[in-house]
């Protein structure tokens, strides 16, 4: 089929990739605009843009669809359907229209859970046994349309944002190129969503990064996981080494105390109900180590209390 493609962070890349190998011919791929990052604040295109440029696929980067220019502009590629993974911009009601087939997008959760812009962050956090990948044909409303196709798995316990991210990504690659498939046959089949069961994943707010000890170990171990490895969860060191610490990897620890409080040599830190060891973590600025090739340079003795 001839398809236009849009996308824009790592996640949606292997869905670029086995659309281009199955022989599907992309006409356009839509990005998000180049960004200032580094030191040197140089424009850094998005990982999508980057592999559309080793194939030799054109690139737009809109600022938005909302206008007659982008719907033409849209329509003037004659897909046959579009293919959306983590876009970043709403597409219009003239915009899902402009393509006969319609616009599918692959969205990283069990819809009706987690609608929205970080379902995988939100799934870890809340301590979800459970996560998937669903095509789903779009509609007006934020993730309401039909179903197309599902993958499920489950979540580890300790199971990390990233990890389950880079679980999903190729899973979702292949989902999304066999629910194509079927589109192409006419076989596709689309159930509506539930109405029961909806809940939203917004974006991170820099509010819930830093860590709350006086919380249950579970909810503190399922923070701080599902805020790994971006944008982090984390803590304050006290005293003359004061310094910020992101944690990056965590698991149940044992011992009891008052919450904030570090209960050994191995950075078990107490919470409300019980306690979590720290086994992964970053200084600002500095690369990410284990908890105790960190603690040979910083030691902190037990009954320090972090903030």
């Amino acid at each position: 089929m001839r398809l236009i493609f849009m996308g824009t962070p790592d996640f949606a890349v292997p869905t670029l990739l086995e659309i281009v190998g199955r022989d599907h011919e992309v006409a356009a791929v839509y990005t998000r605009a180049p960004k200032p990052a580094g030191r040197g604040m140089e424009l850094q295109v998005t990982p999508v843009e980057r592999e559309a440029r080793r194939f030799g696929i054109p690139v737009l980067t809109p600022k938005t669809l909302r206008s007659d220019e982008a719907l033409e502009a849209f329509r003037a590629h004659k897909a046959d359907a579009a293919v959306v993974v983590a876009y970043g911009l709403i597409l219009p009601v003239p915009i899902l229209e402009a393509v006969p087939l319609g616009c599918f997008n692959l969205h990283a959760s069990l819809l009706p859970r987690w609608r929205g812009a970080a379902p995988i962050n939100r799934a870890v956090m809340a301590g979800d046994a459970q996560s998937g990948v669903m095509v789903m044909r779009m509609a007006e409303g934020l993730d309401t349309g039909p179903v197309a196709m599902a993958e499920r798995l489950l979540v580890g316990a300790d199971m990390t944002a990233g990890e389950l991210h880079d679980t999903l990504a190729p899973l979702g690659a292949d989902l999304m190129v066999r629910a194509l498939g079927a589109l192409e046959r006419g076989t596709l089949q689309l159930t509506p969503q539930s109405d029961e069961g909806v809940t939203y994943a917004a974006k991170i707010a820099k509010s819930e990064t830093r860590i709350d000890w006086g919380k249950p170990w579970k909810a503190v171990h399922d923070r701080c996981r599902g805020l790994a490895p971006f944008p982090g969860a984390w803590f304050e060191l006290p005293g003359a080494q004061s310094a910020r610490i992101k944690v990056l990897r965590t698991t149940r620890g044992e011992g009891l105390g008052t919450p904030g409080t570090v209960l050994d040599e191995n950075l078990t830190i107490a919470c409300r109900d019980g306690a979590v060891r720290l086994l992964e973590i970053q200084r600002a600025g500095k690369q990410p180590m284990k908890a105790e090739d960190f603690l040979r340079g910083t030691p902190v003795a037990p009954g320090t209390v972090l903030r």
